[in-house]
């Protein structure tokens, strides 16, 4: 099985693609990140969020995705701005007709750490431990991405037990 993680933005949008194998053992295909420049007009940077997530979608053809809901305080123009580049990638996921799961920042640390208020550097290391890397996935938003995929392969993993 492989997934899909979506760590979603407008400026910088992190994915990590991570494959189950049938024993159980998790790897990292491929992750990193979608950046657009702010000096573009936002319409031309979901385009680019758009064109970019479709073209790893048809190079390696996960078979399911993961996103990650949004959570925000009190900064509305942030969450404007993430809800657009969210909408678009749901829209892209939505395209491929992959299906979609969202999951929730602390149930994402829950699956990964045990913990559901795990700070971003224990995050990071249960990454690198999960998936057998060398060192910690770089940017923060791919290894927050791969997180989301990790995630979404435990739960799947547990659904298909109750079906």
């Amino acid at each position: 099985m492989l997934t899909l993680g979506i760590d979603p933005g407008t400026a910088t949008v992190g994915y990590g693609l991570v494959r189950e194998h049938s024993d159980g053992v998790l790897e990292a295909v491929k992750y990193g990140v979608i950046t657009t420049s702010p000096a573009f007009p936002m319409h031309e940077r979901l385009v680019i969020i758009y064109d970019t997530l479709t073209e790893i979608i048809e190079t390696f053809q996960p078979d399911q995705a993961a996103i990650e809901e949004m959570f925000f305080g009190k900064n509305v123009t942030t969450a404007i701005t993430v809800a657009q580049g969210r909408g678009t990638i749901l829209l892209t996921l939505a395209r491929a007709k992959l299906p979609i799961h969202e999951y929730k920042p602390n149930f994402i640390k829950q699956s990964i750490s045990g913990y559901g208020g795990a700070k971003k550097p224990q995050m990071q290391e249960m990454v690198r431990m999960l998936l057998n890397l060398d060192t910690i996935p770089k940017p923060d938003d791919a290894a927050d991405a791969l997180a989301v995929a990790i995630t979404d392969l435990h739960n799947s993993r547990y659904a298909s037990l109750l079906d």
